[in-house]
């Protein structure tokens, strides 16, 4: 009965484990693999340099990638507006610390990703190499 008892336990917590990955199920965006390091060295990305800014970065994911600092760390999210169909919208534009989906004119915070939708923006990983280079990927 002890042994029983043991493997529901071991059972349960292994089922309770998570893999750590960003679940970004949302049947209007496709998953596409990348992955892009970006050099704060260069004037394009510089301004990643500072707290609130973003950049948007064209070519990969489902509608280019918008990066934002968040004073303790950076965002990456899809730039497609989560819950419009993929071809009926251009990308997300940043407007201050928001996207601004060009289709329905609401905005999501690049602090959180949520715009009070049903679908929050796809958020892509982000790892800090060094203080002058970052990798965003999927």
């Amino acid at each position: 009965m002890k042994n029983y008892i043991l493997l529901i336990i071991t059972s349960l917590f292994f089922l309770g484990c998570s893999n750590n990955e960003n679940s970004n199920k949302n049947p209007y965006l496709p998953n596409y693999s990348f992955s892009v390091d970006l050099n704060l060295n260069l004037p394009t990305y510089s301004t990643l340099k500072y707290p609130s800014n973003a950049i948007y970065y064209s070519g990969v994911g489902v509608s280019g990638i918008i990066v934002f600092n968040t004073g303790s760390g950076y965002n990456a999210f899809d730039a497609a507006c989560p819950n419009q169909e993929v071809s009926s919208c251009a990308a997300m534009t940043i407007k201050g610390v928001n996207a601004l989906c060009s289709c329905d004119k609401k905005e999501y915070s690049l602090f959180t990703g949520q715009g009070g939708m049903p679908y929050p923006l796809k958020q892509y990983r982000v790892q800090v190499i060094n203080e002058n280079l970052i990798r965003i990927y999927n």
